[in-house]
């Protein structure tokens, strides 16, 4: 109550001063002084009353780059790891891939058998392999890095396409992926077009499995489509 009577006191003098009938008005030190205590009554008092416009540094979105390390040129890195993901013949748990940090803070060792997250395998071979990535992949490990770009608020992975539609910019792409279809449900995932293993290490020891998507006419309408081609991708920001 006393703040709202200093600022309307403050107000009446305003308006009286410069609503006096003199076409000129010569404010004394005395009046000056007043106006800039509403200056900081205003600057103090009803800061928060204004809307805080953030700064284009400040926006951003965040996308996991499957299948590297790095991000793209135009993004920062927030962090780099392994993909991950429930055991691929779980029937219950979790039903989405992980990026997993490399460097985690581990909790206490406990006894319930409840073992539900894995690493994260491609299944790549010869017979089972979308162009442009190499069999060489087969059972080694996926790598991942979660990437903030600035000055953008809106992220989409398109599928069915390698280019973004107009007004969005392509941060990366190119194969879309995803579990076996007789195996537990996983997210379909954009997998790196220039994907590489996380390491040299090579065993077999399955966990969560990137499989590649092909295309199947029927529901899914051919023309445009086409019946058992590799399905693109591309992660869009704008």
């Amino acid at each position: 109550m006393l703040t709202f009577s200093f600022a309307t006191v403050i107000v009446a003098f305003v308006v009286n001063a410069y609503g006096h009938d003199c076409k000129e008005y010569s404010l004394t030190p005395s009046d000056q002084s007043l106006i800039d205590m509403m200056k900081h009554y205003l600057h103090t008092f009803r800061k928060a009353d204004c809307p805080v416009t953030p700064s284009k540094q400040d926006i951003g979105v965040t996308y996991v780059r499957w299948g590297k390390k790095i991000c793209p040129g135009n993004s920062d890195i927030v962090y780099a790891g392994q993909a991950g993901g429930n055991q691929y013949t779980h029937k219950g748990g979790g039903s989405n891939y992980l990026c997993l940090p490399s460097d985690p803070e581990n909790g206490k060792p406990y006894s319930y058998a409840n073992d539900g997250l894995y690493g994260a395998e491609y299944e790549l071979h010869s017979h089972i392999k979308p162009t442009g990535l190499p069999a060489s992949l087969a059972e080694k490990e996926v790598p991942c890095a979660v990437c903030r770009r600035k000055g953008k608020v809106s992220v989409l992975m398109i599928p069915g396409k390698k280019t973004c539609y107009k007004g969005w910019q392509s941060e990366y792409s190119v194969f879309l992926m995803s579990e076996y279809k007789t195996h537990n449900n996983k997210d379909f995932i954009c997998m790196d077009g220039d994907a590489k293993p996380l390491d040299e290490r090579s065993s077999n020891e399955n966990g969560a499995l990137f499989y590649p998507i092909r295309a199947k006419c029927g529901s899914l309408r051919c023309p445009p489509y086409k019946d058992g081609t590799e399905v693109l991708c591309t992660v869009c920001t704008k």
